[in-house]
């Protein structure tokens, strides 16, 4: 027995895809504003000289904070204000591209809230980020010689470009297992073919069709036509189609079996069932391994009859050759003979587990139509090319009758809709936070090899070859990536458990994905150190001494 509000049952199974999106979101901020720091603090190394002129000429150290300040409360506004102009930009491409039924998606906009909230957290970051180089005290050496250089807090540069390739490490991890997660769900096996059949779902007015006769003389019309169509190699009907949808299901225990006592202990689960023609089996290619499955001669008879799943067989008999045996599936129902055994087919959508499952011979008898129907046919050809004839013909028997037809296909892949959006957005983040790192790390390396211009110079007099100045360079970088990476697998590790539920058929702590991710991370990271190390080295001494 489960019990929760209404609330909750709409918003459950997207609850946690959102805060795992929000988390992306702020890590991308993080990122962000470590990018904004280095480049502030750079700004501000290159603007020391002027800074120190303003202190000796009377500039106090408030107001060269607020001048600071002021400048980055104007990048953040304006910062803020393209963001907002992006946001809706994106916020109408998502929309648009979303899967039907994530709950309130379609009603999502900018609003007021929205755009203030955006507006102090850009205000807010640029405070807190443009203090850290406003609060640099200048100095008034860098006016007594032009030529010294002097590092000013590199350590905190290198480390924010260490935190930025940890989260975006993190941020790659997480996509790489939702990636791999999507790709085991599209290409599992459903226990069917999809490949070539259509689905054409009818809906019979009530008003018009007011009996079950009515309803059964119509469809037995409609698949005596659709047999004839060119190409067509089956026509099966039944009321619901796995592997989702809405289907019959009943508990297990009420089931019985003529001459053995009920099974004891609890429910048993739930099993499902469905109302299908003979050929049901052969448009959906799904074998029958034991016994035999239905025939057009047993429409007719008064006799019924079942055809079982692997499992519900399994389940339901052990050992036993359930071929022959009488079954009643519902008490007080009528008894059936079991007729054969089919192979398992997914029920409870991609990813949920394989459920026992019986079949019910739809006979030409209007007791068995008192429920919906969907016509499934196996073509030769393009099931795309066949689908107007499909129409054409049961606009032929009646041209009132609304007719929706898809590829089965198609109607598989929807249920893969909403893992593949939600794995492009973990992806869409995951790429911009490597983007900025990279970015970041690049900025910060030339920036090095900008301020050791000079040293680089009295190297090469002194007999430094151009290799020795690249890994000079390059081996500054290279640290910078053994730390971010080491800390980002640490961070993957710790924050992977919590995609865990929204994972298939890959654990949390998948070692091939995060050797992968490392390696990627490695060679993007590698090159954006590369080129201003190969930059460096091709300063000539000459020009390097009479640097500044």
């Amino acid at each position: 027995l489960r019990v929760r509000s209404v609330r909750d049952r709409e918003v459950q199974d997207v609850r946690l895809v959102a805060w795992v999106l929000l988390g992306a979101v702020f890590a991308v901020l993080l990122i962000a504003c470590a990018n904004v720091v280095s480049l502030l603090m750079a700004r501000a190394a290159s603007r020391e000289r002027e800074l120190a002129v303003r202190s000796v000429l009377g500039a106090s150290r408030g107001r060269l904070v607020r001048q600071s300040l002021t400048e980055t409360f104007l990048l953040s506004i304006a910062g803020a204000t393209a963001g907002c102009v992006l946001a809706e930009i994106l916020l109408r491409l998502f929309i648009a591209i979303a899967p039907a039924g994530i709950p309130f998606l379609g009603q999502a906009h900018l609003d007021l809230r929205i755009i203030l909230f955006t507006v102090l957290l850009s205000l807010v970051c640029g405070a807190a980020f443009g203090v850290l180089p406003a609060i640099q005290k200048p100095r008034a050496a860098v006016l007594a010689a032009r030529a010294t250089s002097y590092p000013t807090h590199a350590w905190l540069r290198r480390g924010l470009v260490v935190g930025q390739i940890a989260i975006s490490m993190s941020l790659l991890i997480g996509a790489a297992l939702l990636l791999r997660s999507f790709s085991n769900l599209e290409n599992q096996s459903t226990g069917m073919q999809t490949e070539g059949v259509l689905a054409a779902h009818i809906s019979l007015p009530g008003y018009r069709f007011t009996t079950a006769q009515q309803q059964m003389e119509f469809f037995l019309r409609a698949e005596a036509a659709l047999r004839q169509l060119p190409g067509v190699q089956a026509v099966g009907m039944s009321d619901s189609l796995p592997p989702g949808g809405i289907h019959g299901q009943q508990i297990f225990s009420i089931m019985a079996i003529a001459g053995k006592p009920h099974k004891p202990g609890g429910t048993g689960g739930m099993v499902t069932w469905r109302w299908v023609t003979p050929e049901y089996f052969t448009a959906l290619d799904i074998p029958i391994v034991r016994g035999q499955g239905f025939t057009q001669d047993q429409r007719t008879q008064n006799e019924r009859f079942l055809v079982l799943s692997s499992l519900l067989a399994s389940r339901m008999f052990g050992n036993e050759n359930p071929i022959g045996q009488r079954v009643q599936p519902a008490p007080n129902g009528p008894w059936y003979t079991v007729l054969g055994v089919a192979a398992n087919v997914k029920n409870a959508g991609l990813a949920g587990e394989d459920e026992p499952e019986f079949y019910r011979l739809r006979r030409s008898l209007a007791e068995d139509w008192n429920v919906g129907c969907v016509i499934v046919l196996k073509t030769s050809g393009s099931p795309e090319a066949t689908a107007p004839w499909v129409r054409s013909q049961v606009a032929a028997i009646d041209p009132t009758i609304p007719i929706d037809i898809e590829t089965l296909k198609q109607d598989v892949s929807e249920l893969a809709a909403r893992p593949r959006f939600e794995t492009a957005l973990l992806g869409f983040f995951a790429f911009c936070g490597l983007v900025m790192a990279v970015i970041g790390l690049y900025g910060v390396i030339s920036f090095v090899a900008a301020q050791r211009t000079q040293e680089i110079g009295v190297r090469m007099a002194l007999g430094a070859s151009r290799l020795d100045i690249l890994q000079l360079i390059a081996g500054e970088g290279v640290r910078l990536i053994v730390l971010g990476g080491v800390a980002g697998l640490g961070a993957a590790l710790a924050t992977a458990q919590l995609l865990k539920s929204l994972l298939y058929n890959v654990g949390p702590h998948d070692p091939a994905i995060y050797v992968v991710v490392a390696l990627l991370l490695a060679l993007v990271s590698l090159a954006a150190t590369l080129i201003p190390a190969r930059a460096a080295m091709k300063v000539e001494p000459v020009e390097a001494l009479r640097y500044e």
